[in-house]
């Protein structure tokens, strides 16, 4: 006969979707009934509408049949308030040191934050930063997208995501989407909504989103900042002072010269300059030449001025159409393209990690 320890024993091995935790940990597992070879679990959830119950009753239903259950019947039923605040309480442990630092923000975290930021809106700086992001997951790191412009957000509508935000009290889970964790206000808000917000409120649904968001695991967080040099922008360089920048331009001259103050503001906050993207640099003609619509060279200019350089230069396409409307496949052109950059970027950033590493040892060692 399988004994109720054997039956917690395995279900140490199921994690919850979103939290990436066992359910057993989580004190998911309410009451287990055995009668011979039928088991009868409820499992409690921190809300009742959870929509990854049924992959959790699966894989509960999946391994206990392995260990020689007959039957599994599984019923679901929500936590109480002072369950909830116990689950949170756990998780808010988890995502933060003794001194309330959140541990994503601690060095050494092993966390990658890259801002995205531009002089100006229209440069194609949000579509950068979701093909660069899916492309990050598609080579299996686990990435996030933190869409920090408040006032023209538009990642999850780019991305085709239509969920809102899990809540469990006052923490919310970001929005899974091409294999990416998406945090944005656009999964707040409704029907398009214009957000008419001052500093004070800004400030705090920044601190919000890093801060009250279950994360998990994260090798990169990818921060799609507004265009220009405004509250934000600086409200992320006190919080997030490690980051790196990429900064996004096109070829015209005016877009370049525009994006040097984006430069020069990431300079003065001490952010590393990862390197400038020129997107809609010419469009692919179908004999294969090149036809440069908005001119050549604003790029070049922008990363001389910034003692940087371009290390990708995007062409003007369209989407498949089987996809959402601004993710380009893999195998197309683009898509090669964002994944070559993908590429580029993660070296870039592990060697700096690395030189970074060894610098310290070396200072260490003079001392």
């Amino acid at each position: 006969m399988i004994s109720k320890d054997k039956i917690r024993q395995v279900l140490t091995t199921i994690k919850d979707p979103e939290l990436q935790k066992s359910i057993v940990e989580l004190d998911m597992v309410n009451t287990i009934q055995i009668d011979e070879t039928t088991i009868s679990l409820d499992i409690k959830l921190a809300v009742s509408s959870y929509p990854l119950k049924d992959k959790i009753e699966e894989a509960i239903k999946r391994t206990l049949l392995s260990i020689g259950a007959d039957h599994v019947s599984v019923t679901f039923k929500a936590m109480s308030s002072t369950e909830r605040q116990a689950l949170t309480e756990k998780l808010k442990t988890s995502m933060t040191t003794p001194s309330g630092l959140p541990k994503l923000l601690r060095p050494g975290s092993g966390v990658t934050f890259l801002a995205i930021t531009s002089g100006k809106g229209g440069v194609g700086k949000s579509t950068v930063t979701i093909n660069l992001a899916t492309a990050m997951a598609r080579m299996g790191l686990k990435v996030g997208i933190l869409d920090a412009d408040l006032y023209g957000y538009s990642i999850p509508n780019m991305m085709g995501i239509q969920e809102k935000p899990i809540q469990i009290d006052h923490m919310q889970l970001p929005v899974q989407g091409h294999g990416v964790k998406v945090m944005s206000i656009g999964l707040f808000a409704t029907e398009n909504q214009s957000i008419n917000w001052r500093g004070p409120i800004l400030n705090k649904w920044i601190k919000s989103f890093i801060v009250n968001t279950y994360w998990g695991e994260l090798d990169y967080l990818l921060i799609d900042l507004p265009p220009g040099t405004g509250d934000i922008a600086i409200d992320i360089a006190t919080l997030i002072p490690q980051a790196k920048e990429l900064i996004i331009t096109t070829p015209h001259n005016v877009a370049a010269h525009v994006a040097t103050r984006a430069g020069t503001m990431a300079r003065y906050t001490k952010h590393d300059i990862i390197g400038v993207v020129e997107n809609m640099s010419y469009y692919m003609e179908k004999d294969g030449s090149k036809n440069y619509l908005f001119g050549k060279g604003g790029a070049e200019k922008l990363a001389f001025k910034l003692q940087t350089e371009v290390i990708a230069s995007i062409p003007l396409g369209k989407p498949e159409e089987s996809l959402t409307a601004s993710i380009y496949d893999e195998d197309s052109y683009i898509g090669e393209v964002f994944q070559s950059l993908a590429e580029d970027i993660v070296y870039v950033t592990k060697k700096h990690i690395q030189d970074n590493k060894e610098q310290t040892i070396k200072n260490l060692g003079h001392h």
